[in-house]
């Protein structure tokens, strides 16, 4: 369903019905366009673009989990618990305090870890499936208390989410996490700084334009009406999408008169939803639980990474013992210990196991688990959800924009690419981040790379620099 057509029903029972029956809906692959029949930008070309898109990667199938509609903190809390001492979980969604974040999945790992040094005795053999921040932290913890440990890792390098990269970019650009999340409370900013890599303060107050590219004074009204809407979804006996806590408490009533600069009450909602609530959870409102979403107005202290997240990795995994491109598709175990077989047909054993693969990869049932896996761990991976959140990186010659502001949003219709941030101010190249969430995403990723970049360019149009006289 497009985001028009998000919230233009009324509260009545009907209403709600309709757009039950028709948010969500099966993927279907749209034709990817050929470039000679895309319509020319207004914006240049780039001379370097990346892209990415991690709903099919088959090693993620997303970006991060969040609360889907039913989903609560104990899901998370039940995906964490060990299997008969000898199967462990880790990874961001597992962490109750901070899903979703760096900082959530590497404090999954030191719990992890911890939990095996429980049950366990040292010199035992721990295998680790998956080399992201959470199964490098666990493995760094555990082989310094004396185990043997061996880390299996799909891909072809380490880091999972965390992806790097240098070529052809002035600087390193992130494919994966950009930021450290409200940095007063983490000590991760602080290491990153000690390891060289540069940290820079990043205000989410952005400039706002129309699609004719005027700049507009932003409204608090989107703001207002889904914080209403959470807090009386917050007084009901059961929880309900944020999409129905916005129709049924009336917060989606506002004015669809347009003032004069052409945008009315409505389309600050719109606003709110696209370059918020979609970006911080990879989710549609209707697919977001109303009791427990990222509370999208609470202040936020972020740092952007320019210089190399996965600096972390590296340092963490010095003198591991690690197994790329190998794929994990079936681990069992008894009370004897675990055998794991890779894709290749090989088998390894263990005395124990810690999974730290992706929601999006259990929920894909990637990995076989025998006995199956409990109905509390079952229950969680099901219920809670995986979000979509992708990226494309563009670099251009000389900047076309001739604003200063770093974090650009775009207000009053439709926009796949709502949010962009302008890194010319952080670090002096015309680089621009898109970023683009849920069903835009997911819709987006079936474009070959050329029809891609001809949405995003066309996003930025609102952007372009007035010709002076």
């Amino acid at each position: 369903m497009k985001r028009r057509t998000f919230l233009l029903g009324t509260a009545s029972g009907l209403s709600v019905l309709a757009l039950a029956a028709c948010v969500a809906p099966a993927p279907v692959t749209p034709p990817s366009a050929s470039p000679s029949t895309l319509t020319p930008s207004l914006v240049p070309q780039p001379i370097t673009v990346d892209r990415t898109n991690w709903s099919t990667d088959p090693f993620s199938r997303g970006s991060f989990s969040y609360a889907a509609v039913g989903a609560t903190p104990e899901h998370r809390t039940a995906l964490g618990q060990a299997v008969d001492a000898r199967v462990f979980f880790a990874g961001e969604a597992t962490a109750v305090d901070e899903p979703g974040t760096v900082q959530g999945a590497r404090a999954s790992g030191v719990l992890v870890a911890s939990q095996v040094q429980g049950v366990a005795a040292p010199g035992e053999r721990i295998t680790i499936v998956g080399a992201g921040i959470a199964g490098i932290t666990a493995a760094r913890r555990l082989v310094a208390a004396g185990f043997s440990v061996v880390v299996i890792e799909a891909r072809d390098r380490i880091g999972g989410r965390i992806d790097t990269v240098s070529s052809d970019w002035p600087f390193p650009i992130e494919r994966g996490p950009s930021f450290v999340h409200h940095s007063s409370d983490s000590f991760l900013d602080n290491e990153l700084t000690a390891l060289g890599v540069t940290l820079l303060p990043f205000e989410r107050t952005p400039e706002v334009r129309s699609r004719a590219g005027a700049v507009v004074e932003p409204s608090p009204l989107g703001a207002q009406a889904v914080a209403g809407a959470l807090s009386w979804a917050a007084g009901q006996q059961q929880d309900v999408s944020v999409e129905r806590a916005l129709i049924d408490s009336g917060e989606a009533s506002l004015s669809k008169t347009p003032n004069a600069e052409g945008l009315s009450d409505a389309d600050w909602l719109e606003y709110e939803i696209a370059t918020r609530l979609k970006v911080e959870t990879g989710a549609t409102p209707s697919q977001q639980s109303a009791w427990y979403t990222t509370d999208i107005a609470s202040a936020d202290n972020d740092q952007i990474v320019v210089g190399g997240y996965s600096t972390l990795l590296t340092s963490e995994a010095a003198g591991l013992e690690l197994l790329l491109s190998s794929v994990v598709n079936r681990v069992a175990h008894d009370d004897r210990g675990v055998s794991l077989r890779l894709g290749t047909g090989e088998s390894l054993s263990a005395d124990r196991v810690i999974v730290t693969v992706p929601l999006g990869v259990l929920k894909n049932a990637t990995i076989e688990f025998s006995p199956a896996l409990p109905f509390a761990h079952r229950g969680a991976i099901a219920a809670l959800g995986m979000g979509v959140v992708d990226k494309v990186w563009l670099r251009f010659d000389v900047p076309f924009w001739d604003t200063a502001a770093r974090l650009w949003t775009i207000v009053g219709e439709d926009s796949d690419f709502a949010v962009w941030i302008n890194m010319m101010p952080l670090t002096g190249e015309p680089v621009l981040l898109g970023l683009i969430a849920a069903e835009n995403a997911t819709r987006l990723s079936a474009l070959d790379d050329d029809a891609f970049l001809a949405a995003a360019l066309a996003a930025l149009e609102p952007f372009l620099a007035v010709p002076k006289d």
